[in-house]
């Protein structure tokens, strides 16, 4: 598996990271003034961070939920009274139906959507940044910097590199940084190795920094003098400094490096159980704290019970597999939003269910009245002109035109959907119709 970490994210994710980016490294500096120099720590902080600037997002979802929950009583009546009708008018009257029960509570079928859909990329965003904390921490990145610059201009490293990758099972590709040497970009091959070191575990590091590694396993990568400048690098002080600080920012419990596996060993294995705890309890927080809709012997919520037993077992698998870093994140995370849901029960058990919904309702009408959309026909009186209208002949339609045309008020008014007058949705529909009598003619 080819990682590349240093380069900081572009694209989309791009600004979510850069801000996260100088959160983490304004997170970093604040603790070194304490003496305190450890990345686990900073992760812990950082999501905490994190999660309280998300925490109006995740408050929003919660109503949500509840509005659903209320809801959705009345729109599974709808799906069950049209259950197996397949035909025109039913699905026009049933999706009439729908969107005047989503309209008498002021909600959207996609408004649940937005909240995960704005996090989606925060939390990509995020994972990124853990992954490549020296790109974005500008100390731990002058600890790796001391040992590229020391080494990058040795003749026959990079080969000697690309195998020691391979026999040490460091899960990063050194063509890029090969390539980029070649071609003498000095910056971009400085910060393609930084990537590679990023990666090294604690027993890498002993490797790496072991004489007889060159001299012995990978001897025929250098001349002599080479050879010298190499055993010079790894008994530099300087290097030596930095590599014991790198160590040191990335230690978590015991001798384990964030880097490192947890595995099935001790103290290892606390991690995967910590991370698969903390998700279960905060699944079952999350269910106790939003009210149930539907039976438990339904389809749905069977699925989602089991989602929720097993999802917490899959991560502490994953976990186990996965840098310990992850699994700080994970843990971290978990526990954060268990309070965090603690906090929004309460909150939101201080709110009026009614008075959330004649809220949303208020809400949703002020949109439609910014387009133009004046409320007062109900969804289900446009379902049934609607469906009527497939039934009668096309005699009888003519009539209901002319003896409407006769009626019209001064808002103009079409089919299922009323408009302010002048708004632009009204002046655009009134142009459309006096187009087709011109076409007509």
């Amino acid at each position: 598996m080819d990682i590349t970490v240093l380069t900081q994210v572009s694209g989309i994710l791009g600004p979510f990271a850069w801000v996260m980016g100088i959160i983490l490294n304004g997170i970093y500096e604040f603790l070194s003034i304490f003496n305190i120099t450890n990345i686990a720590l900073c992760i812990v902080i950082f999501t905490f961070v994190i999660k309280m600037l998300m925490l109006p997002l995740t408050i929003k979802q919660q109503k949500g939920s509840r509005l659903s929950a209320k809801m959705n009583p009345e729109i599974q009546k709808v799906q069950a009274k049209y259950k197996g009708k397949k035909d025109q008018a039913s699905m026009q009257k049933q999706q009439a139906e729908m969107q005047e029960i989503y309209s008498k509570y002021g909600a959207s079928p996609f408004s649940g959507c937005l909240p995960l859909l704005i996090s989606l990329p925060i939390m990509f965003a995020l994972y990124r940044v853990i992954y490549a904390v020296p790109a974005y921490v500008n100390d731990v990145r002058s600890l790796y910097d001391v040992i590229a610059q020391g080494v990058i201009n040795i003749q026959g490293f990079p080969e000697a590199l690309a195998q020691f990758l391979t026999d040490h099972s460091v899960a990063v590709n050194a063509s890029a940084f090969s390539e980029a040497l070649t071609l003498g970009k000095m910056d971009v091959a400085t910060n393609k190795l930084i990537d590679i070191f990023a990666q090294f575990k604690t027993a890498n590091w002993d490797v790496f920094m072991s004489k007889d590694t060159w001299n012995v396993e990978y001897l025929k990568f250098f001349t002599s003098d080479n050879l010298t400048a190499m055993q010079n690098f790894v008994s530099s002080i300087n290097v030596k400094d930095a590599v014991d600080q790198i160590i040191h920012v990335n230690k978590f419990i015991g001798n384990l490096n964030i880097l490192d596996v947890p595995g099935f060993g001790f103290p290892g294995i606390l991690i995967p159980l910590a991370a698969a705890g903390s998700q279960f309890a905060q699944s079952k927080l999350m269910m106790t704290a939003t009210p149930q809709s539907t039976s438990d012997d339904t389809p749905g919520a069977q699925s989602l019970k089991t989602m929720n037993t097993v999802m917490p077992v899959v991560s502490g698998i994953f976990c186990t597999f996965l840098p310990i870093g992850v699994g700080i994140y994970w843990i971290a995370s978990s526990v954060v939003q268990i309070l965090q849901q603690l906090f929004i029960n309460k909150y939101l058990d201080k709110i009026d269910i009614d008075d959330m919904i004649a809220k949303s309702v208020a809400k949703s009408n002020k949109k439609k009245e910014k387009y133009g959309v004046v409320t007062g026909n109900t969804m289900a009186n446009v379902a049934k002109k609607t469906t009527k209208a497939i039934d009668v002949s096309t005699k009888a339609t003519s009539d209901t035109k002319t003896s409407n045309k006769a009626k019209e008020p001064t808002n103009y008014k079409k089919s299922n959907v009323s408009y302010a007058a002048g708004s632009i949705a009204a002046n655009a529909n009134i142009l459309k119709r006096d187009s087709d009598k011109g076409d007509k003619k």
